[in-house]
């Protein structure tokens, strides 16, 4: 531990927030301010041998308590950053860590000293875990699917709840390419079926959930989207 950390909040502090357990096997963060009150999840997962395969995706803040936790999880594999805005504090924490960092390749720069695993169109992890490129919020922006539970799929802010708590792309004033993210809904919206997309699990925006812990009935709710009004009406936030 170096000096600096000793001043982190640690689990016993009152000021710890532990990640909450959002499905058996899969955990939610605390807003980070760093990422801008981005929301990182982290995937418990465990290869046939046992041998933990654990995936964080995008940083969480990153403060002692977060870090003893994952420790006592079994540390952390790999890290997926689903957009540069999820980047926080990765530099540190997969030093820290000495886990793989998976990003798309046009991102890749943004972590000039960092090992990383750019990836193009696609990254399988396991055979439960993939992820997929999905421009348009950033460059890079992906999102990954994990095929447990019916499907889940963390969306970074590719997709996001609105204040109903539904699955919608939302123009931001960092927005990189609006048309082409409506694109990559699009594509969402037939890539899927009602057996294949259970769950959605957004990375910020998380307060219009109210309470749920996941986007549920995600496919569904993905179907009812009107990408034509969408591309004649959607203002910038």
């Amino acid at each position: 531990m170096t000096a600096a950390s000793t001043s982190l909040p640690s689990p016993q502090s009152p000021s710890f927030k532990p990640p909450r357990s959002v499905l058996d096997t899969v955990y939610a963060f605390a807003p980070n301010r760093d990422t801008q009150g981005g929301t990182a999840y982290f995937i418990v997962n465990n290869t046939p041998g046992g041998q933990p395969a654990n995936l964080l995706i995008d940083a969480p803040a990153w403060d002692q308590g977060n870090r003893e936790w994952l420790v006592a999880q079994g540390g952390v594999q790999w890290l997926f950053i689903t957009h540069r805005g999820g980047l926080g504090r990765a530099a540190t924490l997969q030093k820290t860590l000495d886990c793989a960092v998976v990003i798309q390749e046009q991102e890749a720069y943004l972590l000039p000293d960092t090992p990383t695993t750019p990836f193009h169109h696609r990254f399988s992890f396991s055979p439960a875990l993939e992820a997929f490129w999905t421009p348009g919020h950033s460059p890079g922006s992906s999102c990954l699917l994990y095929s447990a539970y019916g499907g889940v799929l963390f969306t970074g802010r590719h997709l996001l709840p609105n204040q109903a708590g539904d699955p919608a792309p939302l123009r931001l004033a960092k927005t990189f390419h609006w048309p082409r993210q409506l694109q990559q809904v699009e594509a969402l919206k037939t890539r899927f079926s009602a057996e294949t997309l259970a769950h959605l699990c957004p990375g910020a925006s998380t307060g219009f959930l109210r309470g749920q812990r996941t986007i549920d009935r995600a496919y569904d709710r993905l179907q009812t989207l009107d990408i034509d009004a969408l591309r004649m009406s959607q203002p910038l936030l």
